[in-house]
């Protein structure tokens, strides 16, 4: 039974670990039975002194914290405060690693390689047509376009075969056939 117990001490969690348990064991398995006890209760006085320790620890630092947040309460320092102290420290920290620098010179790099690129073709574009509406294409297309309009515009033939401008055909046109509006040809 005693054998037992020593089996199920920790489980190690590197092959160093295993070999230093294994010689642990080792150890223990060679003594007598006296010898174990009086190890096991010097341990378990040992681990009573240990857990002792911790929970007087874990009051001073109680004790210390909230004497921390008093001294911080008196002099305003709030959780918002600390946060974004906090945080404008970290930022500050990221901008002056060197990592970060190389980062920004990158991407400024980069940025105005882009602004160049896109320069480049816009300034392309805008040339080529530059050129293409000074073509002798589309000098004749906008002629033939502006012609088009303006005759459409001033010279309409009535009914009557008179020419007038577009806006008195379209009067002419609602007065003969007793209409004022578009409106109104709706209502009759």
């Amino acid at each position: 039974m005693e054998d037992h117990n020593t089996a199920n001490l920790s489980e190690p969690a590197s092959p160093a670990a295993s070999v230093a348990s294994a010689e642990i064991a080792a150890e223990f398995a060679a003594l007598t039975v006296e010898e174990k006890e009086q190890r096991r209760a010097e341990w378990t006085q040992e681990l009573a002194r240990v857990e002792e320790e911790i929970n007087t620890l874990r009051t001073v630092l109680a004790s210390k914290t909230r004497h921390a947040s008093d001294l911080k309460r008196k002099l305003g320092i709030t959780v918002w405060k600390e946060v974004t102290d906090d945080m404008n420290q970290g930022i500050k920290n990221l901008k002056e690693s060197t990592v970060y620098q190389r980062t920004e010179s990158v991407l400024k790099s980069t940025g105005e390689k882009t602004a160049s690129v896109f320069g480049s073709i816009t300034s392309g574009i805008s040339s080529k047509l530059s050129q293409m509406k000074n073509s002798e294409s589309m000098r004749s297309i906008e002629a033939s376009v502006g012609s088009a309009y303006e005759n459409v515009k001033t010279k309409v033939t009535s009914r009557s075969g008179s020419v007038s401008s577009f806006p008195d055909a379209l009067d002419e046109n609602n007065t003969s056939s007793g209409l004022n509006s578009p409106t109104d040809s709706l209502t009759k």
